[in-house]
């Protein structure tokens, strides 16, 4: 029997893995009723470097009122709510931009997020909607499912104030700005990753 060729079995090959943090900012708890405000992403390969940015301001949803609760917080926050409604792009262009910023990565795209469970559903529901697909098709990693592993607490005490010290940088700071704020969990996943050893 003949040995497959090299092309076939490059084929047949995973591609590598592509860490895309994500973080966004929103005027309430669920997409529909309330609109994602701005997006900022962070693609990393396995060794922690970083190759592309992605951010964007988007204008809200038609007859999304948002969440009055969120909307009050927002209040509290005049440098974040004003750098997310500069420069404010159609969410349709917007999203067709970062799959195609997605599409563009040398590997696979793995979302990640702090927590996944919020920033996904906002992701995932705007890419479908506008674009149609999503590349991350449903999965997402969690950093704090990941940091219950490193830590081996219960999830609800994997915290960002009960992790160690060393997984932060300080040179970063929690802005709620998307692109700012996906670069410090971006740094925070690979912190966690080498004392799990996950890449060796």
């Amino acid at each position: 029997m003949r040995a497959p060729s090299r092309v076939a079995t490059l084929a047949r090959m995973p591609k590598s893995e592509i860490y895309v943090s994500v973080d966004v900012e929103a005027d309430g708890p669920i997409p529909g009723p309330c609109s994602m405000l701005s997006i900022g992403a962070a693609a990393y390969d396995r060794t922690g470097a970083l190759l592309d940015t992605f951010e964007a301001n988007l204008e809200t949803l038609p007859d999304a009122p948002g969440d009055e609760k969120t909307l009050a917080w927002w209040k509290t926050q005049p440098e974040a709510w004003a750098a997310c409604r500069a420069n404010l792009r159609d969410p349709s262009e917007a999203m067709h931009d970062f799959a195609r910023f997605l599409g563009a990565l040398p590997g696979q795209p793995v979302f990640v997020a702090y927590p996944a469970g919020f920033d996904f559903t906002f992701v995932y529901w705007y890419l479908v909607r506008f674009t149609g697909q999503s590349p991350f098709s449903h999965s997402a990693l969690d950093l704090k499912t990941l940091a219950m592993a490193a830590m081996k607490r219960p999830y609800r005490e994997a915290v960002k104030r009960n992790m160690p010290r060393r997984w932060f940088s300080p040179e970063r700071r929690h802005t709620h700005v998307a692109l700012d704020d996906a670069l410090e969990q971006g740094e925070l996943f690979f912190a966690i990753a080498r004392e799990l050893k996950l890449f060796e």
